[in-house]
């Protein structure tokens, strides 16, 4: 197990894991890294392998039914889960990392920057057994539409958006309200100097200084980008202005 003393209102994340040495891992570095170091979150690696069975500590079995593949074991996972969630506010969710969960979202990071922490389960093998699922009632949330060797990747993912949104992480708090689906629609490109790379100049409205045209020319080509290359957003946009 890995943790520091609990600071008193820090948000906290936990992560239940095969793979603890695979953490801080990125989240040790930059902003992130650095929030972490001057105490503006926590992170607690609870090692899954010393709540296994047996002499040789088994954390896993072959699927009921047949099939190819183990499956992590119920009365192992549960024996972590009630080890781990002592040590965090009973507020915070409980989630388990895997690819049939609600795909992560700018809103459900910050619905998670704002609450206490929470306690992240990381699948191995085929996944886990149902019935601890379903006992703690353990929101399944997933990176995308494939699969990976594990959940860990997926944890640090959803650790990082929601961390960078807690207060005094980032250097600049408004930059966060700019972002791609901040307010439903993508981000509109982004340009910095020179005023001119490989004959290709940076738009004119950005350097005049006209601040309101410059608002103007952001919301246009954030609309424009994410009506082409997510139509989805797009539709979901509309239909949230026309109930306005």
């Amino acid at each position: 197990m890995s943790h520091s003393p609990d600071l008193a209102k820090v948000w906290k994340a936990q992560v239940i894991t095969l793979l603890p040495d695979a953490f801080p891992g990125i989240l040790g570095q930059s902003l992130t890294g650095r929030a972490l170091k001057d105490g503006l979150w926590q992170l607690e690696t609870i090692d899954l392998r010393p709540f296994g069975d047996g002499k040789h500590r088994n954390v896993d079995d072959t699927p009921a039914g047949g099939g190819a593949g183990m499956v992590l074991r119920a009365d192992v996972m549960a024996a972590a889960i009630d080890h781990t969630r002592q040590r965090i506010t009973q507020t915070a969710p409980l989630i388990y990392l895997s690819p049939r969960g609600k795909p992560i979202t700018q809103a459900m990071a910050q619905s998670l920057a704002q609450g206490p922490g929470c306690t992240l389960i990381c699948g191995r093998f085929e996944g886990l057994d149902q019935r601890v699922i379903d006992h703690y009632q353990i929101a399944e949330v997933s990176l995308g539409d494939f699969v990976l060797s594990g959940g860990d990747i997926a944890a640090q993912a959803l650790i990082d958006a929601s961390v960078r949104l807690l207060p005094g992480v980032l250097g600049n708090e408004d930059s966060t309200q700019e972002e791609s689906f901040s307010n439903g629609l993508l981000e509109h490109p982004q340009y910095t100097r020179p005023a001119e790379w490989r004959g290709l100049p940076i738009p004119d409205v950005l350097m005049s200084g006209h601040h309101g045209e410059i608002a103007k020319w952001r919301a246009e080509q954030s609309q424009t980008l994410t009506q082409v290359r997510r139509p989805d957003l797009w539709e979901a946009w509309n239909r949230s202005r026309n109930k306005a």
